[in-house]
């Protein structure tokens, strides 16, 4: 399923816009990541974090016009953003939702219809290109993700479904669970710090770009820190999808060991990412719900945990 070529709309997201003479100084103040490595070709994800070093909402940033797109979960756009407005009131910057504006496609093994479009995207994952008021950013091997005016989405949409098939959007988080990217959703709000989504491994957090909201929890944890809960890919054995924040158990434990992240269909099993405690996911006995629920299954993520390689950031 996830291996054949298809596009599908992504419809889950919406888009927050920061825009303004000081945008990129007032969010550089707020996000794990490095607003400084953002370019024309360059995107990144990243995350907002309460003092206490827990993320209030993860997303995939990118600059456009006179300011940056960030692209969130839609539940948690609208908290975002009035959170945010409380911090931008002495920054010349203006925060809005964008939503509307925009009409997102994730693309699988699509490349060649993206060429179709004038959008030649490099390989390297977060690369962006952009031509004719389309832009393409890489998201992770063979995946792309289309971003288009709301105005151009019909034609647009009309070319991808001459070249690919339409595909739903429970194909496209399957590949995002795959390429081992966690996500922040309405139900884990406010529950994990980035390190617990591995997010300094995909680079979404920067720890040589100096204070940020929550920036002395994220930096200890990374230099001093044991990091006892981290994110794994597993396999259930069941037909009912785990919504996340869902409870994970193990009977050699009293208490919840961790917390489901996303989950999504695969061609026989519903495939998962999860936090979980190391320990617990080294002794592998992890059961979904309760300690008595289905079964689940550790499987391999396509990315090392590097510390050393992760703070050059």
């Amino acid at each position: 399923m996830a291996d054949s070529a298809f596009f599908c709309t992504l419809s889950h997201e919406g888009v927050l816009a920061v825009r303004g003479a000081d945008a990129g100084k007032f969010l550089q103040g707020q996000l794990t990541c490095n607003l400084n490595y953002l370019s024309d070709t360059q995107a990144s994800l990243g995350a907002r974090c309460t003092q206490k070093g827990r993320m209030q909402s993860s997303f995939r940033i990118l600059l456009e016009g006179d300011g940056v797109l960030m692209a969130m979960a839609s539940e948690l756009l609208e908290p975002q953003l009035a959170d945010l407005k409380k911090y931008a009131v002495f920054s010349k910057s203006k925060l809005t939702d964008e939503s509307a504006a925009w009409v997102r496609f994730g693309i699988d093994h699509g490349d060649a219809a993206l060429g179709s479009l004038g959008l030649e995207l490099p390989a390297e994952t977060d690369r962006v290109v952009r031509s004719d008021g389309l832009i393409a950013i890489r998201v992770s091997p063979d995946r792309a993700e289309l971003w288009v005016s709301a105005d151009q989405a019909g034609a647009i949409k009309g070319k991808l479904s001459a070249l690919l098939a339409e595909g739903d959007l429970n194909q496209w988080l399957l590949g995002q669970i795959r390429a081992g990217i966690g996500q922040v959703m309405p139900g884990t709000r406010e529950l994990f710090i980035p390190q617990m989504l591995n997010l300094q491994a995909v680079g979404g957090v920067s720890f040589k770009k100096g204070c940020y909201t929550g920036q002395e929890i994220v930096a200890r944890m990374q230099y001093l820190g044991k990091l006892k809960r981290r994110l794994y890919r597993l396999q259930l054995d069941a037909s009912e999808r785990p919504e996340p924040g869902t409870q994970l158990f193990s009977p050699s434990h009293g208490s919840s060991i961790g917390e489901v992240v996303l989950a999504a269909h695969g061609e026989q099993q519903i495939e998962l990412l999860a936090v979980l405690q190391a320990e617990a996911a080294e002794a592998g006995d992890i059961h979904v719900g309760a300690v008595d629920g289905p079964a689940l299954h550790l499987l391999d993520l396509p990315y090392q945990l590097d510390r050393d390689r992760e703070i050059q950031r």
